[in-house]
């Protein structure tokens, strides 16, 4: 059984890859996403992480489609209690913004679709820089007191405003952030590194990084000239063209040979290995998809693995 990890200063464990819930309702449908959901139980996951806004940018869809679906796949399996939940407010058309009385009507919304009387973990999915951190992290700590968020997280926030958030929870005796949810991965370091870090560093915060396999640039099925089907074929393409993929394509591809191991898995457990980080984020279409990123759990890199991944990603 794979050994959880402590999510932060909080009294979650958590397994070391969190499944995005981003494809449920989108690009995987009902029937696939309980497949996958099943097969990441069965692998020893969860932690299963999703939003609000999930997926209103498709046509025909209104946000909440991933936290209905994970909703139902919860009740049909009877495992609430065994799961530990992440979603994010702020960002859904009908709740957009982190005023007081939209946290608090973005959060009930979200309770009704996940059929579920708590959030474990509840994120701000993009701060709010109209709302002062006082508002934001009194509305968050109202949710706590009445025991429907576990605990409370922050995502796409800058250091500044981080800082003061934690300064005005300690200061007051309010609910506190224990986990952040940065963009990060070995091709995007510098959004992460340096300033948030440290200060999620030294607040004790663990880092949940979404796009941790950079949109599947780093599961290495992008190469030049190859031609892939999905979504997000665009977006991952991009790194293919600077000097800096294509370093980290190399040390990834020999790291992977040695350990007799799939790309995405060597990526993953790099930035499971990175100071703060707990678990990244990795979603699955296909129950297919799913073995390379569980294994992220049994997957021991050596110091010099490391430095080399470390050192074609700088």
């Amino acid at each position: 059984m794979t050994s959880l990890r402590n999510l932060g200063s909080s009294g979650l464990q958590v397994f070391p890859l969190a499944l995005g819930g981003n494809v449920f309702g989108w690009t995987a449908d009902e029937a696939q996403s309980f497949a996958v959901l099943d097969a990441y139980v069965a692998a020893g996951g969860n932690f299963i992480d999703t939003a609000d806004v999930y997926s209103a940018w498709v046509p025909g869809n209104e946000g909440g489609e991933s936290e209905t679906v994970i909703g139902r796949w919860l009740a049909a399996r009877g495992n609430r209690s065994d799961i530990v939940v992440a979603t994010k407010g702020g960002a859904h058309p009908e709740h957009k913004g982190l005023a007081a009385a939209t946290i608090k009507a973005a959060a009930e919304e979200s309770l009704r679709r996940l059929g579920t009387d708590h959030i474990d973990l509840y994120y701000t999915h993009f701060d709010d820089e109209t709302v002062p951190v006082e508002e934001i992290i009194t509305a968050l700590d109202q949710l706590v007191k009445e025991g429907k968020v576990r605990e409370i997280a922050a995502s796409n926030i800058s250091a500044e405003r981080l800082r003061a958030s934690l300064d005005f929870s300690e200061r007051e005796g309010l609910a506190r952030y224990v986990a952040l949810q940065p963009h990060y991965n070995l091709v995007s370091r510098d959004t992460y590194e340096g300033e948030l870090q440290d200060t999620a560093a030294r607040a004790g915060l663990a880092a949940v990084p979404y796009y941790a396999l950079a949109s599947g640039f780093l599961t290495g099925k992008y190469r030049p000239g190859a031609v892939v089907d999905s979504a997000r074929a665009q977006s991952a393409g991009q790194y293919l063209e600077s000097e800096r993929g294509q370093k980290v394509l190399a040390a990834l591809d020999r790291v992977a040979q040695e350990h007799d191991a799939q790309i995405a898995t060597v990526a993953l457990a790099w930035l499971a290995s990175r100071p703060t980080v707990a678990a990244p984020i990795a979603s699955a279409r296909t129950v297919e998809q799913l073995p390379a990123l569980v294994a992220v759990a049994d997957l021991a890199l050596t110091e010099q693995d490391l430095a080399e991944l470390t050192g074609a990603s700088a």
